[in-house]
């Protein structure tokens, strides 16, 4: 794996210097891998080299705010329109017309995204435990158990103490969110160290908490469709604490070529406690 950091040009908020891990053959098909809330490129760190030695270019970016990468100031500079965008950046700065768009939380929200608004530079989309962002919205506004679930969302919305409580006693919060809602044993201490030092890096605790800001005030452009055109895979783990099941159904209806496979004994964090099982999926051709 090298780290590298990438200058790329976003169409919707100038340039932003993002740290990427590249693996494999610089030839091979563009794979990039996008982590969400509260990981950042190590999110992948047992598919990465899988890819890379299955042909594959990975690029695994810190997405905006995280690590490594920029943190620019502002709610507004997390809208998904911009994260999407950064995707786009990330494609063009490899030199390609098209990529394989992999995300997992909100790195999954940015992929369907970038899928929706720029299906033409999308080879495949694969998301892991979230649902299309259309059906989040409609879906947590109605159902009682996912407001429930997602009740994090709105504390995130208030001013400095969210970011206050994250980086208490360590970082206990977020490492106890992890653990508690994996798996036994998914989340080691070597792992959480590695988190950590990530978390510490300075500005980064509000960044992260800008995403879900922008969420609520930064809605997304319109668009004429919200139909996602590209070949389209879902992995879901059913045991998610925070995401109902339901929704990936109602997300793949919006699909025209999709499918979706249910990992019955995983949870939220999928590709961490079913990493085999999700490699195997992220190597498959693009046939659905």
């Amino acid at each position: 794996m090298e780290h590298t950091f990438v200058d790329i040009n976003n169409t919707q908020s100038g340039r932003i210097r993002l740290h990427v891990v590249q693996a494999g053959p610089v030839d091979g098909p563009l794979a990039i891998l996008l982590h969400g809330f509260p990981e950042f490129w190590y999110g992948w760190h047992q598919q990465i080299s899988e890819l890379a030695a299955a042909g594959f270019c990975v690029w695994v970016p810190d997405q905006r705010g995280y690590n490594l990468s920029d943190k620019p100031k502002g709610v507004a500079s997390y809208a998904i329109d911009s994260l999407a965008a950064d995707v786009i950046g990330l494609i063009d700065a490899a030199g390609r017309q098209k990529a394989r768009v992999v995300g997992h939380d909100w790195g999954a929200a940015v992929a369907w995204w970038t899928a929706v608004v720029y299906p033409e530079r999308v080879e495949r989309l694969v998301v892991l435990n979230v649902p299309h962002p259309v059906v989040m919205k409609k879906f947590a506004s109605r159902d009682l158990g996912q407001l429930k679930r997602s009740w994090y969302i709105g504390f995130f919305q208030l001013p400095w103490l969210p970011e206050k409580l994250l980086g208490l006693r360590n970082y206990s919060f977020l490492a106890r969110t992890l653990r508690g809602s994996s798996r036994r044993g998914t989340f080691t201490n070597d792992d959480l160290g590695h988190y950590k030092t990530a978390w510490s890096q300075p500005g980064t605790l509000t960044a992260m908490v800008n995403w879900y800001r922008a969420a609520l005030r930064k809605p997304p452009s319109r668009q004429k469709s919200i139909r996602v055109t590209v070949p389209t895979l879902i992995i879901w783990g059913v045991k998610d604490r925070f995401l109902k099941r339901e929704m990936a159904q109602l997300s793949l209806d919006l699909c025209d070529q999709g499918r979706v496979v249910y990992l019955e004994n995983a949870t939220h964090w999928v590709q961490h406690e079913e990493a085999e099982r999700v490699n195997a999926l992220l190597k498959e051709d693009t046939r659905i």
